[in-house]
């Protein structure tokens, strides 16, 4: 009897383990072929993406909004735990007693319902989500001032109790927001961080059976490492507990992502399984493309996703008199495609394009791209080495060696590409037109091999990809 018992709990564990295994298998993951590219139900997937708002869950046509995304060949959103009232539709997480003061104790059932159906219709339509959950905007300067957090605010601490201010009227780059300092490494605030436990236990209690989800420790943060390594480790022996297992990153401030304020991420790999440079997008250019390269270099003992869930840059943003524009936004969505990145994503207007009818264009063109060529098999010519005459921010390589060569122009212009040495022919050549979204035939025709071979576009941006014909 007690044997047969034993068999039956032995059986009973294998069978959980097992299927455990096989959700994990299914969840969103780097791809085992190629780690620097991502894998969903056992597929590589290239995420693409541009979207409204940051907080999408939070948005009144959540639903309307995805089938466009999708209809444009997005599969990618960023979603922010925020519930700033940038727009007035946002709600906060927290119940509000009858004086008008939040109970951090008590859920605002409502705001925990979007996010699960932000989640649903997601899951159901193949969009992986990338959820940042805390974002430094949200607890400083005027918002400061309508958080749940704020002690004036809620019913659960003071000022005395808590160590939170009154104000804290600077950019939160100055990092004089102790919320971000509660943590056991740092100014041990077990008052506060009992109820950050709680947001992000109610976050994940929500998120973690979903398996398009990945996570991101904070928002452009310049605070110390010791915040984010905290809650990857929390968010990873939460996740653990229920035999999952998740993929996180953090995402630094710093413009230069060579600098070291992004080595706590680069450097570990067995806390940070992808990292996020979407603050690289601030650089124009050559520099845009070359300090992406000298990561993906860096992170060669390594290799993992390396994701963009922001490309700055439209004809509204701040940022205009540095060239941060709408041409920039579309330059890098394409230098990071031919670059190697995992994800590419539009920020939200007015710093970025959205799902606007241009970024929604670059979207279809992708997806064309990716028709034709093989992006999960591609080498990179990151210094440009088979690309001759080449002229600063004129043309990207990436390539199959031997089978297939994509070549970026972001204005259009002539690049010779060297095949020499590379056996086989005929190859075929054929013209992506970006903005329009579509192949130009009999643009380019066909050629031989062996050779060095000069490629030509019209004004404007555009794809050449050459072929070794039946490839």
């Amino acid at each position: 009897m007690r044997r047969n018992l034993l068999l039956t709990l032995t059986g009973l564990i294998l069978m959980q383990t097992t299927t455990q295994a096989q959700g994990n298998a299914d969840r969103i993951q780097p791809w085992p072929e190629n780690p620097r590219f991502w894998q969903y139900h056992g597929e590589p997937v290239w995420l693409l993406g541009g979207t409204v708002k940051d907080n999408l869950f939070q948005i009144p046509d959540l639903e309307a909004h995805l089938d466009l995304l999708l209809a444009a060949g997005g599969n990618y959103i960023r979603n922010t735990m925020s519930d700033r009232p940038d727009r007035g539709f946002e709600i906060k997480a927290y119940a509000m007693d009858d004086a008008g003061r939040y109970d951090l104790t008590r859920w605002n059932e409502a705001y925990w319902q979007r996010f699960e159906r932000m989640l649903q219709l997601t899951a159901a339509r193949g969009i992986i989500v990338q959820i940042e959950l805390w974002d430094r905007f949200d607890h400083s300067q005027g918002n400061w001032q309508a958080d749940p957090f704020h002690p004036k605010n809620n019913v659960n601490y003071s000022h005395e109790t808590s160590l939170l201010a009154a104000e804290y009227p600077d950019h939160p780059g100055a990092n004089r927001q102790p919320f971000f300092y509660t943590v056991p490494d740092l100014r041990d605030n077990r008052i506060v961080l009992e109820f950050q436990h709680a947001f992000i236990d109610k976050v994940l209690s929500i998120s973690l059976p979903f398996d398009h989800v990945l996570y991101c420790m904070d928002n452009e943060t310049s605070g110390d490492p010791a915040w984010g390594r905290y809650w990857a480790h929390y968010v990873r022996a939460r996740a653990a507990r229920a035999g999952i297992e998740v993929h996180m990153t953090k995402m630094w401030d710093n413009w230069d992502v060579r600098h070291e304020t992004h080595r706590p991420t680069f450097d570990h790999a067995e806390l940070y399984s992808f990292v996020d440079i979407a603050q690289n997008s601030h650089n124009p250019g050559e520099t845009n493309w070359d300090r992406a390269q000298w990561v993906r270099a860096y992170l060669t003992d390594h290799p993992r996703p390396m994701n963009s869930t922001k490309i700055y840059g439209a004809d509204t943003s701040k940022w205009m008199d540095r060239g941060i524009d709408t041409e920039h936004a579309q330059q890098t969505f394409w230098r990071n495609l031919i670059g190697g990145f995992a994800s590419s994503r539009f920020h939200r207007p007015p710093s970025g394009l959205g799902l606007s009818d241009l970024a929604q264009a670059n979207l279809r063109s992708a997806r064309l791209l990716a028709s034709r060529f093989d992006v999960f098999h591609a080498e990179l010519d990151a210094e440009h080495h088979l690309l001759h005459d080449r002229s600063t921010n004129e043309a990207y390589l990436t390539r199959v060696p031997g089978r297939q060569y994509a070549v970026y122009f972001p204005q259009g212009g002539k690049v010779g590409l060297d095949l020499i040495g590379v056996a086989g022919g005929p190859w075929d050549v054929a013209l992506l037109d970006i903005a329009a979204s579509r192949w130009v035939e009999g643009a380019a025709g066909s050629t031989a091999g062996g050779a060095v071979i000069a490629l030509l576009t019209p004004p404007g941006p555009h794809v050449v990809v050459v072929t070794l014909a039946g490839s």
